[in-house]
């Protein structure tokens, strides 16, 4: 039996990355996955991997800052599965990129809005649902740098921060309901996000992240799905409201750093979109 057998979650941005590693996990460990993103063929495939593990999932097509789309993952999962358990507010983006003076006012906004407003819409939608099934995990990604801000990613660190904030809120709200919201605080994952499939760079990245922090290796999509396993599963059912840091200890304070890869300045979008 699985550590999280009969439970339904849906994932979002889990075409690649973190949440297509996450989905993986989670149909592994028994649960049913809606997995969402704007990719449609890396979903597509990312589904088929999860069926091929012996897991049940489909894919649907979401824009994280569409309140319809949301709510339309939310009731996808109810449709196809009777109920939801989980929901793994993920997808993100770099976003607005380079000197505070030099960043672009709607390049803010949409930055904002893909990380901070889309786990606002995740939360306002599953928690309905979980309810009927009396109770649940709602789990965010957040990261290191909404705990200790980083330089040139000024839009990324404000609305990382928030959804840590957001996080203890909703958990307050909701756990007499026994539904429990935590956030991860990745550090360095080497993900699509930063390399973009550009020839070596995902090699170059791994090159470069092992320096930033005490454990001398880049992060793995991996090592971010089992810490979101863990707060979906029952092993976690007393803990609501926390920033699990999962960096290989770079928040320790060795954080004068900047991401290789990003551009100097503009909006760096979705890891498919090159």
């Amino acid at each position: 039996m699985g550590r999280i057998d009969g439970k339904v979650a849906v994932i979002t941005g889990a075409a690649s990355g973190m949440g297509r590693a996450t989905a993986l996990r989670f149909a592994k460990e028994g649960a049913s996955v809606v997995l969402t993103d704007l990719n449609a063929q890396g979903g597509e495939t990312a589904v088929a991997e999860c069926a091929a593990a012996g897991g049940r999932a489909v894919f649907q097509r979401t824009d994280v800052t569409s309140e319809p789309d949301i709510k339309a993952a939310v009731a996808r999962a109810v449709k196809e599965f009777g109920r939801l358990d989980i929901m793994f507010n993920n997808a993100g983006v770099a976003g607005a990129v380079g000197p505070i003076e030099n960043v672009a006012s709607a390049d803010f906004d949409k930055t904002i809005a893909v990380l901070l407003r889309a786990a606002f819409l995740g939360m306002k939608y599953s928690i309905p649902e979980m309810r009927k099934s009396g109770g649940g995990s709602i789990i965010s990604t957040a990261s290191v740098a909404g705990l200790r801000g980083v330089g040139y990613l000024s839009a990324y660190s404000a609305a990382k921060a928030a959804v840590v904030n957001l996080t203890q809120a909703v958990a307050i709200e909701v756990g007499h309901d026994k539904i429990r919201v935590n956030c991860i605080c990745p550090g360095g994952v080497n993900t699509p996000l930063i390399h973009r499939g550009r020839p070596g760079a995902e090699e170059r990245s791994e090159k470069s992240m092992s320096r930033m922090q005490p454990i001398p290796r880049a992060g793995k999509p991996e090592d971010i799905a089992a810490m979101a396993l863990f707060l979906a599963s029952d092993e976690a059912e007393w803990i609501s409201g926390t920033a699990m840091v999962v960096d290989g200890g770079i928040n320790t304070g060795n954080a004068r750093f900047r991401l290789a890869g990003l551009p100097d300045s503009g909006f760096s979008g979705p890891s498919f979109e090159m």
